[in-house]
């Protein structure tokens, strides 16, 4: 057995339907980029396009996005030399082991997805005689796909939020139906790890960051702009000289996320001593402005020239379908589908 296939493997996909934001950014996308440069870790991270089509059926924007989050996480400084970034619509074995994975996989374990109870529950709860209406196949069996993106390269570990748990479970179930069926050890069974230390940012209303509400920073935003949505960010109405309470302040949790354990201290003394909102406000966007502007120059580099974002992400699906080829060749044939020579 090599090294490299010693090592630990991490998979992450980022659906491509949005802009990236500090949210993402501070959750996702920064502690994904420093796994990337760790030698001791074979990392994966994938654009889960395919998985955007459920929810989106504009092409434009999916276009848009999946240029915008790669253009991101290389102007963030993702390791494209140790990590392997790609598109999970350049690697045709993923669809093709999805269909695999379909025909071992119980309908019953898809009745239980939450988004698809969500969504019968909705349809229930507005009163429509048919509890499927507007429900795809690809929202019924999306997490089927879901459990092919992870088997495909026997990723040990899968990063995720506690929502996305049964996800990880339900591809754990279905590898191990796949293994029993074929009496083989195909697929390692992967792990879901939610790293609760990860902090979840308020948006501009005091709820959580989320493209869902409509209330996100996006990470590269024009200063001018940056410092606009700023100070769009609810308060309270405690003025100048009153002691704030930082606990559960947007502000300061957003300032937190980017500053170093001096700086937080340094801010907690000033909402003690009653710095007012606006400077507070002043503060936080000269703060995010310094960290995110050098990021922000290779960001718009790298919008301006798409040829070297798909070269990236070409070169990324070169090094996948050097791995899931050759594995599709053997489950193939351990399904009956081998060549007769």
């Amino acid at each position: 057995m090599s090294a490299a296939s010693q090592r630990t493997r991490v998979l992450t996909g980022i659906t491509t339907t949005g802009t990236p934001h500090l949210g993402n950014y501070v959750g996702a996308i920064k502690p994904a980029i420093a796994a990337s440069q760790d030698p001791s870790v074979q990392s994966y991270y994938f654009l889960a396009d395919l998985h955007a089509l459920i929810k989106c059926q504009d092409p434009r924007r999916v276009q848009e996005s999946r240029l915008e989050i790669a253009a991101t996480w290389l102007a963030l400084g993702l390791d494209t030399d140790n990590a392997i970034f790609y598109r999970q619509s350049d690697i045709p074995e993923i669809p093709e082991l999805t269909w695999m994975l379909s025909c071992v996989c119980a309908k019953g374990l898809m009745n239980r997805a939450h988004a698809y109870k969500a969504a019968v529950a909705e349809n229930e709860a507005a009163g429509n005689q048919d509890p499927d209406k507007g429900i795809t196949m690809g929202l019924f069996g999306y997490p089927v796909l879901m459990a092919a993106d992870i088997l495909m390269f026997n990723a040990h570990q899968v990063p995720v939020g506690r929502d996305q748990i049964q996800h990880i479970e339900m591809a754990r179930d279905i590898g191990g139906r796949f293994n029993h069926l074929y009496k083989g050890e195909f697929f390692t069974l992967p792990e879901a790890v939610v790293d609760d230390d990860v902090a979840v940012l308020g948006g501009l209303d005091g709820r959580k960051m989320s493209k869902s509400y409509n209330n996100t920073i996006p990470l590269f935003v024009s200063e001018k702009k940056l410092l606009k949505l700023v100070r769009k960010i609810k308060t309270n109405s405690l003025e100048p000289g009153e002691p704030k309470d930082p606990e559960g302040c947007t502000l300061f949790q957003i300032y937190s996320a980017f500053a170093t354990r001096e700086e937080r201290e340094a801010m907690r003394s000033e909402y003690a001593n009653g710095i007012g909102w606006g400077e507070v406000k002043n503060r936080l966007f000269e703060h995010l402005d310094a960290q995110l502007r050098e990021p922000r120059e290779r960001y718009q580099a790298l919008m301006e020239d798409p040829g070297h974002i798909e070269s990236v992400l070409l070169k990324g699906a070169e090094r996948a379908r050097a791995e899931a080829a050759p594995f599709m060749d053997k489950l193939r044939q351990a399904a009956g589908l081998g060549r007769f020579i």
